[in-house]
This record gives C-alpha cells, structure tokens and sequence, in this order.
C-alpha cells in the first residue's frame, strides 16, 4: 500500500543529516523527509511543513495510518504506527524514529 511504501521510504533515510531547506539523502529537514517519502509513493504534497499541516485532510489520532503525516506548529513528521513518528529532528541533527510527544495534529493525503 502507498502507506507502507511512505513508511518503509522515511526509514530508509533514518540517519541522514538534518540540513534546513534539505531534501536529499545528503540532507533533509522535517518537510524535505515528507516529500522524499511521499514521492517514492507517487503522491505530490507541498514542500513546507506549514503547508503540508495545511493541505491535506485533518484526521483525528485514531484515524491516523501509518504514512500520514503528524503535525506540529513548524514540525511534520510521519507516522510509522504504534504511536512512533519518523522525523528529522533538527534536536538531533538527524532522522530518527521516536515516540509521539506533546498534543500533534495528523493529517493524510490519501
């Protein structure tokens, strides 16, 4: 499923550089990791994470599968299932798959 192909996508870039305004393997920030990974599921989204919060449709955590995408003010990340995201987290430096924090928002594209 694109689910699956978002996901398995986003974990193969776990350990890239976090590079603002990246969106290649030699480096990526939040919403670059979300369009390499949604581009190797055939699925166009919009490059900044804000507009990538915006688009989409607003699901509830329930809802959310994995390959959607979890929100933050200024942060995206997507999510793997079992209440993890993959994310480049500028903390970090890198991309890294960890627990959900604080209160996100999802939203999907499928």
């Amino acid at each position: 499923s694109s689910g699956n192909a978002i996901v398995d996508a986003a974990r193969s870039a776990i350990g890239t550089p976090y590079s603002w305004g990246g969106s290649s393997m030699g480096g990526m920030d939040c919403s670059g990791l979300i369009n390499i990974a949604y581009q190797a599921a055939g699925i166009d989204v919009p490059r900044t994470s804000s507009q990538i919060a915006n688009g989409g449709r607003s699901i509830s955590q329930s809802q959310a599968q994995p390959g959607d995408i979890v929100t933050w003010p200024g942060h995206v990340a997507i999510y793997a299932g079992n209440g993890k995201v993959i994310d480049a987290s500028g903390s970090q430096q890198k991309v890294v798959e960890r627990g959900i924090w604080g209160s996100p928002g999802f939203v999907t594209y499928r």
